[in-house]
């Protein structure tokens, strides 16, 4: 096998578990070729060459392994999420193993399946026009906020410096936030919204009643609790209901679904996508793109995910048969 290995020196706690995956991996024959960045280097500059491997390996956080996907979108090139940030929510609602050699040994098994991406576009306050992919979720406000918040103590505090951001602002301010829903207008008041194509988020907590990245379409969800204790009870009581029986409540949570969305917001709002808290802030556009992203997965992710006869077998296993 050939693997492309993109390693982002600078997300998570820099452990380095990306080399023993390398030693655990390589056998007779492979080649692995590991690219490097701290930020300094675009991603995406160490990815042009991709079709010239079987599989890309992105190991860091979401904002890596979505930045590789997304340029790698409706190539059918396999991207296998190698989970070395602080939350690694897409490993999390890909049920993907934590450790380097049952990574390596699930990568040999060459299971992939197809999900939908998306895409958010807005303009950065320099003026410039941005486009960017992500695989979990974007939004603006309260989130963005708690993104923003958590950054200085992540390495210290791991996914537990998302929840102590939420706490030190429990009165966000509130927006009057309009939404294009597929050419249908909505308005809505509240301190943020979430785009969501993965529902799930730390602590096992889902923000959406069904995890459906493979639908072709976007959940949107308005937080609308008017301060963070009472949004945070209603999200606490998704995560505990695991028949995704919980009911939206209109005082905390209101969810919609669309294709394309575009959020204007009065006062405006800080975006974020997958964790990258953007240097712009409302209004913005979201759209789907169905089937884009084609992972390395578990058989604990087919099951949840899959239908039949949509997992496939990568190239390189009729090659070791």
């Amino acid at each position: 096998m050939k693997l492309l290995v993109l390693n982002n020196l600078a997300s998570g706690y820099g452990e380095g578990a990306i080399y023993d995956f390398v030693r655990s991996f390589a056998a007779d024959g492979d080649e692995v070729c590991l690219r490097s960045t701290d930020g300094t280097t675009e991603l995406e500059s160490l990815i042009t060459d991709a079709r010239d491997f079987d599989a890309v390996i992105a190991s860091g956080g979401d904002g890596t392994v979505t930045a590789a996907a997304y340029s790698l979108a409706s190539t059918g090139i396999p991207v296998m999420p190698f989970p070395a940030g602080t939350a690694n929510l897409l490993a999390l609602n890909l049920a993907a193993p934590n450790e380097p050699h049952a990574l390596a040994k699930m990568l040999r098994a060459g299971i992939t399946l197809d999900f939908d991406m998306a895409e958010i576009e807005f303009r950065a306050d320099d003026g410039d026009s941005a486009k960017k992919g992500f695989g979990i979720m974007a939004g603006a406000g309260y989130d963005a906020t708690i993104m923003k918040g958590a950054q200085p103590s992540k390495r210290l505090l791991g996914p537990m410096a998302y929840f102590s951001a939420a706490l030190a602002n429990p009165l966000p301010p509130t927006s009057k936030i309009t939404l294009t829903l597929d050419g249908e207008t909505v308005e809505e008041e509240g301190l943020g919204i979430l785009i969501v194509n993965f529902s799930k988020i730390q602590f096992d907590i889902s923000v959406t009643n069904k995890n459906s990245p493979r639908d072709g379409l976007l959940d949107i969800v308005v937080l609308k609790a008017g301060n963070a204790f009472g949004l945070l009870p209603a999200l606490f009581a998704r995560a505990i209901d695991h028949e995704g029986n919980f009911k939206d409540s209109p005082e905390t949570i209101e969810t919609f679904q669309a294709r394309e969305v575009v959020v204007e917001a009065d006062p405006p709002m800080q975006i974020q996508y997958d964790g990258e808290v953007a240097k712009a802030t409302t209004p913005f556009a979201a759209r789907i793109l169905p089937s884009a992203a084609r992972f390395v997965v578990s058989e604990e992710c087919v099951e949840l995910f899959g239908a039949e006869g949509d997992a496939k077998l990568a190239p390189w296993t009729d090659r070791e048969a």
